[in-house]
């Protein structure tokens, strides 16, 4: 990952989080940048190396996003991790992590703005009933609307309520009260049948991870 890229992940970032967030961007192995916050310093420095029991750790190695209190023994404090894999081609190249002091759905919007032709429309999120890698824009399908949101998905990931959206492929991800049907499948282990009707697809991947999360 060049500074270039690292750079423009920061000002997304910048735009959805408060001040007393810290944010981590790094490989599969060390931390590549660490901007810090007031309220929570994980005194992480360039080149370390990803902790066991992190929340980047989790996310690389299981391969999709993670959203949970982390112990104080791993960084020598408590935090909220919120950290999603960086996946190119369909291989993890690392993890962007936010770190925070509480979990933050006290301050995270419940809308998603989507362009549509010349206009934007704010989308509350229990209104959005899947989202789609499009060549490198975010598909929105909603009740009402659809359209396109200028993040791509592993970014847009990060903002969303994992006790409502599920990732269940690198190009999808679903609300989970919008699935209508489970159907098993013989190339992506599971089909999805939303209540619009589109044909999702579980890949292999993210099939463990969506069978826990859901209970099957």
């Amino acid at each position: 990952m060049d500074p270039k890229q690292i750079e423009e992940i920061m000002e997304l970032i910048k735009e959805f989080f408060p001040e007393n967030t810290s944010i981590a961007i790094s490989d599969t192995n060390e931390y590549l940048y660490y901007q810090p916050s007031k309220k929570i310093d994980l005194k992480i420095q360039p080149g370390d190396p990803i902790k066991d029991g992190s929340a980047a750790h989790q996310a690389i190695n299981y391969g999709h996003k993670i959203s949970t209190y982390i112990d104080p023994e791993v960084f020598g404090v408590a935090y909220y991790g919120m950290s999603i894999p960086l996946i190119e081609e369909g291989e993890i190249k690392g993890a962007i992590t936010a770190v925070l002091p509480q979990k933050p759905s006290a301050f995270l919007t419940n809308y998603i703005t989507i362009k549509v032709d010349d206009c934007w429309y704010p989308i509350k999120h229990d209104q959005v009933i899947y989202l789609e890698t499009q060549l490198r824009k975010t598909f929105v399908k909603s009740r009402t609307r659809e359209g396109y949101h200028r993040l791509n998905l592993s970014d847009l990931e990060l903002f969303l309520s994992p006790e409502s959206f599920i990732r269940c492929h690198r190009s999808y991800i679903v609300n989970i009260d919008y699935i209508d049907e489970i159907q098993p499948d013989s190339h992506s282990t599971f089909l999805l049948i939303m209540k619009d009707g589109t044909r999702i697809p579980v890949s292999q991947r993210y099939a463990s991870y969506f069978r826990r999360s859901l209970g099957f």
